[in-house]
């Protein structure tokens, strides 16, 4: 059984380290230091070979990996090799290389780091191999994989040890594989639209541009206090001020705030700013990328994730936030006149608010529909117009001032991106900005802080702007059907283990 195959693993595993370390040290010993090996003079990979074996058939090749299996003790030897673009096999018999040699071959562990030299060929049952003349070890594996039948089943072991997870699961890689993809697809998309791609401050003397809680490090020479981003907004919209009419930056941002299967501390946006739109605007950009994205990278625009099937075929629906509340709670917002009726109406369908501010009608608003409202989105859906106490960037509403050009876009019960028409009335953003700075005294530490210089550059004047920023994680964790953030980050964040 797979647990006992664990149990033994974890008994032998000092036995078996101790055979390796024996083993790289009688090869030292001789002179032979594999660790001392600088380069191997590749010409053939794995894939190659098989896609081009007729042209390739009878030819020499020099090929290196990791050995992933080993067969045969006698006088012929199959290595199975797996590089950066698959497997191949390799054959070596006795008399074709020198004994020294053969012998060493029949002493490699699983994990050995090769590189061999030969012609291309195929065996008697049919299978593509490398005929080998050299055998060089280049690295020395001194301690085992997990045992192949059932390779990592840990799965916090698979994020604190990656680089094993890479070596045994094809699935982890390709997940990794689209995800580079897809910012290549996203740089690509922008970049023909006339988007400039910019690079922005990760630390800030105020933290800003976002309603988070942020890292807080320590400059020295400056005696100073430092935030790490959390968001590139303000940055980006301060360019627009400065006439580069479309701009961009795919980049980290912070947050110190909690973890779970959608949230890690450290994740990847891009945020992008365009002149003289709005959100409208931002909402067919987003559709027209995200669902040609899926064309272009997966071959279809129907996908899987978290059980359900997406149809990211363009043509989604744009809803009120109201609109949403109403549809699914029956309660009408909008005919509200105080905010009396909108406590009563949000304690009856069980909607809790924050205890530590008293609720405004945009405030009970936006907790029905986070509570009540987005675990039931599932198809790709714009949620637009939300209330302006909880959008301090964007744009009032003409036709009411109580909400703003607003967006989010939720599939599958997650928030994929957030935009605005952005608020460019300099009065006005200071005044939203008091209001956090008066929320952050009350001990909301997520509320945001006055930024004097960003409001001097609105004094310069903005011109109307659509902003919007994408979550690249979640949208990876879509486009290769995964449930949590951690299997689409290299390098998740984890807790350390303790001794």
């Amino acid at each position: 059984m797979p647990e006992e195959n664990e149990i033994l693993e974890q008994r032998e595993l000092p036995e078996l380290l101790a055979i390796r370390l024996e083993k790289l040290k009688k090869l030292q010993d001789e002179g032979r230091d594999p660790f001392a090996e600088t380069k191997f003079q590749r010409t053939a990979y794995s894939a190659d070979i098989v896609r081009d074996f007729e042209a390739m058939e009878n030819t020499d090749v020099a090929v290196a990996g990791r050995i992933m299996a080993k067969r045969g003790m006698g006088k012929a030897i199959f290595l199975d090799l797996k590089d950066d673009k698959g497997r191949i096999q390799l054959y070596i018999r006795k008399g074709d290389i020198d004994d020294v040699t053969f012998d060493d071959i029949k002493k490699f562990d699983i994990g050995d780091i090769i590189g061999a030299k030969g012609f291309v060929f195929r065996t008697r049952m049919g299978e593509i191999s490398v005929h080998c003349k050299e055998v060089r070890l280049l690295a020395k594996s001194l301690r085992p994989l997990p045992e192949k039948f059932h390779g990592l089943r840990d799965i916090e072991l698979k994020y604190r040890q990656r680089y094993v997870d890479l070596i045994m699961n094809e699935e982890t890689r390709r997940t990794f594989e689209i995800r580079s993809q897809f910012i290549r697809y996203l740089r690509s998309f922008l970049d023909a639209r006339g988007y400039l791609e910019v690079e922005t401050p990760v630390l800030n003397t105020i933290s800003g541009g976002a309603t988070a809680r942020p890292f807080i490090t320590h400059h020295n020479t400056l005696d100073l206090d430092m935030y790490l981003r959390i968001a590139t907004e303000l940055h980006l919209k301060r360019l627009i001020v400065g006439g580069i009419e479309r701009v961009y930056e795919i980049g980290r941002i912070f947050r110190n705030e909690g973890m779970d299967t959608k949230h890690n501390p450290e994740f990847t946006s891009v945020e992008l700013y365009e002149a003289y739109a709005d959100y409208h605007d931002m909402m067919d950009l987003f559709e027209d990328f995200l669902s040609s994205a899926a064309r272009d990278i997966l071959g279809t625009q129907e996908l899987q994730w978290q059980g359900e099937t997406i149809d990211l075929s363009p043509g989604w629906p744009r809803i009120t936030m109201a609109e949403a509340v109403k549809m699914h709670t029956g309660v009408d917002f909008m005919s509200f006149t105080t905010t009396e009726e909108a406590v009563k109406a949000a304690a009856s369908i069980g909607v809790k608010m924050p205890e530590n501010k008293e609720p405004s009608w945009g405030d009970l608003l936006y907790e029905c529909f986070d509570q009540r409202v987005e675990d039931k989105l599932i198809q790709p859906t714009f949620i637009i117009d939300h209330p302006v106490e909880v959008s301090p960037l964007a744009k009032r509403k003409a036709d009411d001032p109580r909400l703003t050009e607003r967006f989010e876009l939720f599939i599958c019960r997650n928030e994929m991106g957030n935009a605005f028409s952005e608020l460019n009335d300099p009065i006005d953003q200071k005044q939203r900005f008091m209001r956090q700075v008066e929320l952050r005294a009350q001990g909301d530490e997520e509320a945001g802080m006055m930024d004097e210089d960003f409001i001097m550059a609105l004094e310069y004047g903005m011109p109307p702007t659509g902003g919007l920023g994408i979550g690249i994680d979640r949208c990876v964790m879509m486009f290769t059907n995964n449930s949590s953030i951690r299997d689409v980050l290299l390098f998740p964040t984890m807790k350390p283990i303790e001794d």
